[in-house]
């Protein structure tokens, strides 16, 4: 990867807190986390596996004032033009643009709402975050503020960031902004609720399970601040504080994501965060689903997104024939079986042709 294709990605997350021994204690309890030295004076590495996912120092002096905060830090081929940009756009640049010995070169800003990030610039083009979707990296990025809409033209212009869909979640949040990038949705912006908290981010770390993390927190002095809860499109979040004041967030990934990371697909899909029944047709290649309906409805549900070449595939169990007799007086279906691997009362079926039987 070029310097040029870091450009907008979250590609460093730094915990500054008042405790660094006490928090890499907590954290390592909490995610699929250890510390490592980092080699630098009073920094030490967090790695999930054999990758780096982040930082942790003890909060600099001059930050004294400042509560423990995570600060995310976002790719740029040019630091000191993203600076320039940065301030021609209203932010402000708290850390003027500087050079980390071997490491790269960065700058800390607010944007013009007062929310805090850092622009990084790796030494090596190789640096950076794990792929997006990795359990212990960071999957999610969301921006609590007080203007959305001035916050999202900001980001975009600065990082080429997308705006694509928007989630209604009522008053007084309204709209949630998804922010994409490079083709994937990467975060979200929304009003903040409560306007005594200033501006902020909030990172994600997926996990393999939010509740089991949750209590993992509360265990270890930690805070619930929400959640475990389920998201649009199938995902467990829960937004947690560590013992020291510093806030963030887990996430569980949603079947469909985990299935197509699994299988080495996730470049090539796009999953779509709603209920069948509410998305505007097409003819798919295959259908597939893991929902414990019958099979007639199963098929209902399908037939929008079914054309000549079209494969359905079905897990059922025991009563597989009970059902294919009772959507065959509906439909017109070629049927193959085929034992599960995973699952030994398990039956795959493997449907084509699907056509409605003309009712008389």
């Amino acid at each position: 990867m070029s310097n040029a294709d870091i450009r907008g990605r979250f590609i460093w997350h730094e915990l500054m807190t008042t405790d660094p021994d006490a928090a890499g204690s907590f954290y390592s309890k909490v995610l699929p986390w250890k510390t490592q030295p980092s080699g630098m004076p009073s920094y030490t590495l967090w790695v999930s596996g054999k990758t780096q996912t982040g930082g942790l120092m003890a909060l600099p002096a001059e930050s004294q004032s400042a509560p423990p905060h995570w600060l995310l830090y976002i790719g740029t081929p040019n630091v000191d033009s993203t600076a320039q940009d940065i301030e021609r756009l209203g932010g402000k640049i708290l850390k003027s643009p500087a050079d980390i010995p071997n490491v790269g070169r960065f700058a800390v800003a607010t944007d013009p709402q007062g929310a805090a990030f850092a622009i990084y610039t790796p030494a090596s083009a190789g640096d950076g975050a794990p792929p997006q979707g990795t359990v212990g990296g960071f999957s999610w990025h969301e921006l609590a503020t007080s203007d959305p809409d001035a916050a999202t033209n900001f980001y975009v212009e600065l990082f080429g960031w997308t705006k694509d869909s928007v989630h209604d979640m009522g008053p007084p949040v309204g709209g949630y902004q998804i922010l994409g990038h490079a083709g994937k949705q990467v975060g979200g912006v929304f009003k903040s609720p409560d306007a005594s908290v200033p501006p902020n981010w909030l990172s994600y770390v997926q996990v393999a399970d939010a509740a089991k993390a949750a209590n993992a927190a509360k265990a270890g002095g930690g805070r619930v601040l929400n959640g475990p809860m389920e998201v649009p499109g199938g995902s467990w979040v829960a937004q947690l504080m560590d013992p020291q004041g510093g806030a963030f967030a887990v996430v569980e990934a949603a079947f469909l994501g985990e299935a197509a990371r699994a299988t080495g697909c996730a470049d090539r899909v796009k999953i779509h965060a709603a209920r069948i029944e509410g998305l505007k047709p097409w003819t798919a290649g295959t259908v597939t689903a893991r929902a414990l309906a019958e099979l007639e409805q199963l098929l209902d549900w399908a037939a929008p997104f079914v054309g000549p070449d079209t494969v359905l595939l079905f897990l059922k169990g025991a009563k597989a024939d009970e059902e294919l007799t009772a959507a065959a007086r509906v439909w017109t279906i070629v049927t193959e079986r085929r034992r599960s691997i995973t699952d030994s009362t398990g039956l795959i079926l493997r449907l084509s042709h699907l056509e409605r039987r003309v009712q008389t």
